[in-house]
């Protein structure tokens, strides 16, 4: 299939690239586009803010997740019903695995893809050094797939000279630039950007900036640059899926715990799982008729006295654990199955009571990348025949727990660094590892064959 895209890159986080996405995004759909979205990396919260802007789920590119021919069919899967696609990518356009090799780095997202990559560049307090930045990137692969250059913070006075200067000392494209607009700045928190619903005027800072774009961004250049963008296989990803009989699987999701990929659920739909949405804050049980139950991660320290107070619905999930329902948790959902779970403030909050023993908030971030995960003690997967293999995943947390688990030993990919984790029994699998299941489909088949077998019990 031929499908326009762009991949928005920087040379460093904190460039602007989320800022400027969603701005074209916006702008595309105010000029009567039907955009797809995506984010390359493990990030969960930049496909929210896409979300907010198209109206549809922003997916993720990572080709540490996935291998490339997986990455492809994603982004083609996903852009049946759109006219262009638009990318954004994650950390320094080259920065991937180890700090010192480009493996499943933006630039390699772009590669796989064959999307053309346009340069955000923060031009804040810089000159003619802003030439040499956009060469040096440009020039720094042959192979770099970028065209185009944006110029963020910068004053319309000057944008000209440096588009002249650029354009003439790197062979590439400058394609507008994004005046300093501090009222449409998206703010941060430890995790990442804080949530989309947090910010009461952000479609109106959307507006806003798209306004802005209409005035300072080429379009014609940028959609030529788009349009340039090869075909793409439009594999059918479902063919090797194993599909088995319906099966209704609780999933929470709400404030606390949001940090959801939506290719983990569309693989489960494919397998044959009706997910069913609660809140562990607002509802007070799981929904009716689930035979299992995912708790992803999110901000539940954030809700702490929230869900601690909901104690029918901490009864209803201990109880079904103890009658033997599936269930898988990671990061922020395990921290809501231990018996006290610290929240945002340090202060002890009651927790479901699975995992004896305490979530408790640390002083810095603890673990964070990508990670091998291999089985140590046999629990969860003893019924699966063959290699596991090694499951992908990374890791993003505050907090650290009394009891992690010791199932799973978690590697650091080109590292020595390695840890154990992971609780792992019959019908338990919980600890601060994110899975993503087109990774390794082990994980949703084992899942759903248990909730089957589960559901026949009832």
């Amino acid at each position: 299939m031929r499908i326009p895209r762009v991949l928005f890159c920087a040379g460093a986080s904190g460039s602007g690239k989320t800022l400027v996405t969603c701005g074209i995004l916006q702008a595309l759909i105010n000029k009567g586009f039907k955009p797809a979205s995506f984010k390359c990396g493990p990030d969960y919260i930049d496909p929210m803010f896409h979300t907010k802007v198209i109206g549809a789920r922003s997916r993720n590119l990572d080709t540490f997740f996935a291998v490339p021919e997986t990455v492809r069919n994603i982004l083609a899967e996903n852009c049946r019903e759109a006219d262009i696609a638009v990318i954004e990518g994650v950390m320094g356009y080259y920065d991937g695995i180890a700090g010192t090799t480009t493996g499943a780095s933006t630039y390699e997202v772009a590669s796989v893809t064959d999307t053309p990559a346009v340069l955000i560049v923060n031009a804040k307090g810089m000159s003619l050094s802003t030439a040499a930045f956009v060469c040096g990137y440009k020039n720094f692969r042959k192979d770099s797939n970028i065209r185009g250059v944006i110029l963020n913070r910068i004053s319309p006075m000057m944008y000209p000279r440096l588009k002249e200067v650029i354009e003439a000392s790197c062979d590439v494209k400058v394609l507008g630039y994004v005046p300093q607009v501090d009222d449409c700045v998206i703010e941060s928190r430890h995790l990442g950007l804080v949530m989309p619903d947090e910010i009461g005027s952000l479609k109106d800072r959307l507006m806003k900036l798209a306004s802005i774009f209409e005035e300072t961004i080429d379009w014609e250049g940028l959609l030529e640059i788009a349009a340039s963008a090869p075909e793409i296989d439009d594999c059918n990803s479902s063919e090797n899926i194993k599909k088995g009989e319906a099966v209704k699987i609780a999933v929470a999701k709400d404030e606390a715990f949001c940090f959801i990929y939506e290719d983990n659920l569309e693989l489960l739909r494919k397998m044959g799982a009706e997910i069913l949405e609660f809140s562990p804050i607002h509802d007070k049980k799981l929904p009716e008729g689930a035979s299992g139950l995912i708790l992803y991660g999110g901000y539940p320290e954030l809700y702490g006295k929230e869900l601690s107070v909901n104690t029918t619905m901490l009864d209803d999930i201990r109880a079904s654990y103890e009658n033997g329902m599936p269930i898988l948790a990671e990061c922020g959902g395990f921290m809501y199955l231990h018996e006290i779970m610290e929240d945002g403030e340090g202060k002890p909050q009651q927790g479901v009571g699975i995992i004896k023993g305490k979530a408790f908030k640390t002083p810095k971030l603890g673990r964070f990348g990508y990670i091998g995960l291999s089985e140590q003690k046999s629990g969860f997967f003893k019924d699966v025949k063959g290699d596991l293999g090694v499951f992908p995943a990374h890791e993003f947390h505050y907090y650290d727990s009394t009891d992690p688990g010791n199932a799973f030993l978690a590697q650091k990919p080109a590292s020595s660094i390695k840890w154990n984790c992971i609780h792992s029994d019959e019908h338990l699998l919980a600890g601060f590892p994110h899975f993503y299941y087109y990774g390794n489909t082990v994980l949703p088949e084992a899942f759903l064959v248990k909730c089957r077998k589960f559901a026949e019990l009832k």
